[in-house]
């Protein structure tokens, strides 16, 4: 799995949870070889510390995307500024937005505190187009929130490190995923990245390829003995899993009415996932009451008895991960994308 999408925290720490036998929020919340920050398509991830150095390389890498208008954006200068303030700001504390907002103005020029960025509630100072920026090249991350309030660290203070140079970053960054998601094409990989095609096409040339539902694809080195017993079990998947959001082709993944109730208009990730046998069959939602966790599958294809069995113990597993006793309903979903 190339990193676990935390923007929604208790689904990222579930995501790995569900991956790594007898663990549980808790554990994954003290593990110290994780780290959250930025990662792919500029979405909070938890990521594995040793690979920082790969993913600040690759991810530095890629050219901006979805700047923000012409009359609001910074300059590079301006942004090289504030990378630098944050680096400085956060080399020996954790501190909060407002706390990292005085410290980066104090360092850089008023400038940086004009709100400009449309938010939930009014707008972000002008300095926050530059966070993604700063996680990139290796100088912030999120630190233990402080109460209620999240923190800002600074990753060096947990390992010192250099980043990957960018050429052999992004050729480890492919091979994994394509051993993780893969095989792929050049499109599917740049679409997971958020880069263009044309960028990452020279770094297929030299793989291995095969042919996947009559398209040319491509799959990690020594990666190619593909099983031909097809996938069995039934699992739970939550809010923007790796497997769902990383896996092509959809019309695979998502067959026939999955693809319509479970992705945003082909998104994947707004919805938490059943599979049955490795194929998206339904979604689920849980809603905590106390003690006690209510999870709602709905089903697109009919149970049997031994899959009804699989669903039950992978509800128990979603209890025993949150610390709660599970309780099941099979039934519709009635709350909308993201709920």
């Amino acid at each position: 799995m190339c990193g676990a999408h935390a923007q929604v925290a208790v689904a990222g720490e579930m995501s790995v949870a569900l991956r790594v036998q007898g663990a549980n929020r808790e554990t994954v919340q003290r593990d110290e070889g994780l780290v959250k920050t930025f990662g792919p398509r500029g979405t909070v991830h938890l990521l594995p510390l040793d690979d920082l150095p790969m993913w600040t390389g690759a991810l530095s890498a890629i050219p901006a995307n979805g700047l923000q208008p012409e009359p609001i954006r910074m300059t590079p200068d301006e942004v090289d500024q504030v990378v630098v303030a944050i680096g400085e700001a956060l080399a020996h504390e954790d501190l909060t937005v407002d706390e990292l907002t005085e410290e980066v103005v104090r360092r850089t020029g008023e400038w940086a505190r004009t709100p400009t960025i449309p938010a939930f509630q009014g707008a972000w100072a002008r300095w926050r187009q530059a966070v993604h920026v700063a996680a990139q090249a290796g100088v912030l991350c999120h630190g233990p929130l402080r109460g209620r309030l999240t923190t800002y660290s600074n990753p060096h203070r947990l390992r010192p490190f250099d980043p990957m140079p960018a050429e052999k970053a992004l050729t480890e960054l492919l091979h994994r995923y394509l051993y993780s998601y893969g095989p792929a094409t050049p499109q599917q990989f740049a679409r997971w990245l958020k880069a263009t095609p044309t960028m990452v096409k020279p770094y297929f040339e030299e793989l291995p390829q095969a042919t996947l539902a009559d398209q040319t694809v491509w799959y990690a080195p020594g990666d190619g003995d593909f099983p031909e017993d097809p996938v069995d079990g039934v699992r739970l998947l939550p809010y923007f899993d790796a497997y769902g959001v990383g896996s092509y082709p959809r019309e695979l993944l998502f067959p026939g009415k999955a693809f319509e109730r479970a992705t945003a208009r082909g998104q994947a990730g707004n919805y938490p996932l059943l599979l049955v046998d490795g194929i998206v069959a339904g979604v689920w939602h849980q809603k905590k009451s106390g003690r006690t966790l209510h999870v709602t599958v709905e089903a697109l294809t009919p149970l049997n008895r031994r899959r009804r069995k699989l669903l039950d113990a992978e509800v128990d597993r979603l209890g025993a991960i949150l610390g709660v006793a599970p309780s099941l309903t099979l039934g519709d979903v009635t709350v909308g994308a993201h709920a």
